[in-house]
């Protein structure tokens, strides 16, 4: 028998185990297998990163360009006025309250949805007959194009419309308003509309987040005499809390960008004078319609900062705790 270990290879044959080889053959080996896992990765993300440089950076970076000029839409950008254009936009009264209703809409919906959702939710996990119609219930409007929501509350919120037959009819006549033409009220009829499309986004989104919930759990502190509002309070909440932080992540982004059911829904002239206009409203009033491109372009950029800024600071400091688990780090 040789002086070298030898082991039986599947297909029948000898060869001399991985441990004997050369120190230089074993270092090589390494080597190609580092080279195949990055040819992997460069392969499988080069398209989706040539994706995002095409359709995202390079046309932030031709929003920034044309923001520093006086441009019409018409031939090549000439007249550079660097950065005027931002600081018009800040002097603007107009956009100021553009920057306003975005406040609201953000902090109305985190403020007025969350609960309501979250209740919602709750009650629709407990097990009773018909669940499944009132689940399906609440997710139709969130389903509903933005257009077609716009056009019928538009009609519902009308003057002598349908809301206001409807409080008459119940004795109500003296609360009417002009629910979409006045001027400090408008943006709180849009923050109910608003309500009403996407409410139904994050009951399912909690929902889900509850489906995750052990029974166990519920059963255990059930077992140990606590309440079902205790059961909820101590059990299930602080479970649902990575769900719930990710809905008011999704909720912030979308309310800073809202813009087709306030388009469809509000009234030109009330939006004009920036009592039910948001940024995004704004930017397509000054920068289509007016035919401002290079401003439009300004604002345009300005809601992608305030956007980027308010992303950055509320995963760094709302959603670290749920995705440090999920970086796994080098050991060193």
């Amino acid at each position: 028998m040789s002086s070298v270990n030898q082991t039986l290879n599947p297909a029948g044959g000898v060869s001399a185990p991985p441990a004997g080889l050369r120190p230089a053959d074993r270092k090589a080996g390494r080597a190609r297998e580092t080279r195949r896992k990055w040819y992997e990765i460069i392969g499988l993300t080069t398209p989706a990163i040539v994706v995002y440089v095409m359709f995202v950076l390079v046309p932030i970076g031709f929003a920034f360009y044309y923001s520093l000029f006086r441009w019409r839409g018409v031939g090549p950008p000439t007249d550079y006025i660097g950065f005027d254009n931002y600081v018009m936009a800040f002097q603007d009264p107009i956009f100021l309250d553009a920057l306003r209703n975005n406040a609201i809409i953000v902090f109305g919906s985190l403020l007025i949805q969350g609960p309501i959702a979250l209740g919602v939710a709750l009650l629709l996990n407990r097990h009773f007959r018909g669940r499944t119609v009132f689940r399906l219930l609440a997710f139709v409007p969130y389903v509903l194009a933005e257009v077609t929501v716009g056009i019928m509350w538009k009609l519902i919120l009308t003057e002598n419309g349908t809301f206001d037959a409807l409080l008459r009819s119940i004795g109500l006549g003296g609360l009417i308003q002009a629910w979409l033409a006045d001027l400090d009220i408008v943006i709180w009829t849009l923050l109910f509309v608003l309500t009403w499309k996407y409410v139904g986004f994050a009951i399912i989104l909690l929902l889900a987040g509850l489906s995750n919930v052990p029974q166990e759990l519920n059963e255990a502190a059930q077992i140990d005499g606590a309440s079902w509002w205790q059961i909820q309070r101590h059990v299930t909440l602080p479970l649902l809390g990575p769900t719930i932080r990710i809905w008011m992540f999704l909720s912030m982004i979308g309310s800073l960008q809202v813009f087709d059911v306030i388009w469809v829904t509000s009234v030109p002239a009330v939006r004009s004078l920036g009592a039910s206009a948001t940024m995004a409203t704004y930017m397509v009033d000054n920068g289509f319609f007016a035919r401002l491109w290079g401003y439009g372009n300004a604002i345009a950029v300005i809601l992608f900062v305030i956007s980027f800024v308010a992303a950055i600071l509320f995963q760094r400091f709302l959603l670290r705790r749920d995705i440090e688990g999920a970086i796994t780090r080098k050991a060193k």
